[in-house]
């Protein structure tokens, strides 16, 4: 009876220690564990609940199953014309296969050591493969603008002729690639490598490309070039329309003056042929006092401009001084 007692009571001190330990463990919601016993995967639960485990065997490591952001620093990189930039660029990844990780990486900090090591590998192979312009741009959309043609008052043959000379002026400005294309292209690169650690690499973005201090004046003097010779040009377009515009006002001008020259002539005419007429006909009615009138008209037009008269005796002052008048 004692001895069964016994048994009992260390049975009793067994299930209660085992209680103690935790028989069970809880999986949450957007947690996934790795059962280790020894040092060696029996298990790996993905599903969230309530889990039985060996106690003082079982050891539950536990992984975040959400989806995971990597921050990286900016890193100054070179570009294939050998000028350097801070490329910042983010990720978001998770823990795809648990097991592979444990056996790997085992922690998530070191997870996040491993990616920068990948993705900054990658960032700077692929920017050092481009020039500078794919990295910082996205699209030509800056070289295929077109002008407000209403605004300058150009017509289509104008404003095909700016877009022309623009675009060729900086040929060399015309990305084939793109900021967003490259991002894809180190997250394509950067996937190869992360799933024999467990990983998913969601994707990768850039965040901010800024330029160093030794390249920034270089890019605005490139940029200040680049609008003066847009500025030219539309100065010069300016110019030629200007002179087209005051031809065609000369020519205007030319022709309404012509016009009126014209029409003045003809009303001239027309004024003389009826004073002639006019004329006429007072000559014919009484020739003397015709001429006595036009005599008198002569003097008030000319006298006032003799300075001195030397003398009356001729036709032209008949009517002043001769008695017979």
């Amino acid at each position: 009876m004692k001895k069964a007692l016994t048994t009992i009571i260390i049975i009793a001190i067994i299930l209660i220690g085992i209680f103690v330990a935790g028989p069970f463990y809880i999986v949450n919601e957007g947690e996934q564990a790795v059962i280790v016993q020894f040092g060696k995967i029996t298990n790996v639960v993905t599903n969230a609940g309530l889990k039985l485990k060996i106690p003082f065997i079982d050891e539950v490591v536990r992984y975040p199953k959400k989806i995971m952001a990597w921050d990286g620093e900016a890193r100054i990189v070179p570009t294939a014309e050998r000028q350097f930039i801070f490329v910042d660029v983010v990720a978001r990844w998770r823990i795809d296969d648990p097991k592979k990780f444990y056996e790997s990486i085992n922690r998530v900090e070191a997870a996040y050591s491993k990616l920068a090591e990948i993705i900054d590998s990658e960032v700077r192979t692929v920017v050092a493969e481009n020039p500078l312009r794919e990295s910082v741009r996205n699209s030509n959309l800056i070289l295929e603008r077109t002008p407000d043609t209403d605004a300058l008052g150009l017509d289509e043959l104008d404003t095909e002729i700016i877009v022309t000379t623009t675009q060729s002026g900086t040929n060399n400005d015309i990305i084939t690639r793109g900021r967003r294309q490259l991002a894809g292209e180190i997250l394509t690169r950067s996937r190869r490598m992360v799933p024999e650690y467990g990983i998913e690499l969601i994707d990768v973005v850039t965040r901010q490309i800024s330029y160093s201090p030794e390249l920034t004046p270089s890019v605005y003097a490139r940029m200040i070039r680049e609008r003066n010779q847009i500025a030219m040009f539309y100065r010069s377009q300016g110019e030629g329309r200007k002179a087209e515009w005051l031809g065609r006002l000369d020519n205007d001008r030319r022709s309404i003056l012509s016009a009126a020259y014209e029409q003045a002539e003809i009303i001239r005419g027309s004024a003389d042929a009826e004073a002639a007429r006019i004329y006429a006909d007072a000559y014919n009615t009484d020739r003397n006092f015709f001429d006595f009138w036009r005599a008198i008209e002569s003097y008030r037009t000319t006298m006032p401009n003799f300075d001195k008269t030397l003398t009356t005796n001729m036709d032209y002052f008949r009517y002043l001084y001769s008695p017979r008048q």
